[in-house]
């Protein structure tokens, strides 16, 4: 990574974690980000949510988060992503 951008990925970590913060909360209160149901929401937040470990994040202090993430792998017709 460029020195140059440096600062803008310490802001975008900083900025990631805060998100994965109020998912946290949620889940710990549902099994899913809008409630009961698996939702389009879940989908949308899995996309980038199963591979942040990959950017640089660190999500052992989200056990809600990585239990969700379970869940949602679990769902029938997951498809994994090719890396």
């Amino acid at each position: 990574m460029p020195d140059e951008r440096r600062d803008e990925y310490a802001q975008c970590l900083l900025g990631g974690d805060k998100a994965f913060r109020v998912m946290e909360q949620q889940l710990q209160r549902t099994p899913f980000l809008v409630g009961e149901q698996y939702t389009l929401a879940d989908i949308a937040l899995y996309a980038y949510s199963h591979v942040a470990e990959q950017a640089g994040f660190t999500l052992h202090a989200y056990p809600a988060v990585r239990a969700w993430l379970a869940r949602v792998a679990s769902q029938p017709g997951h498809l994994a992503m090719a890396c």
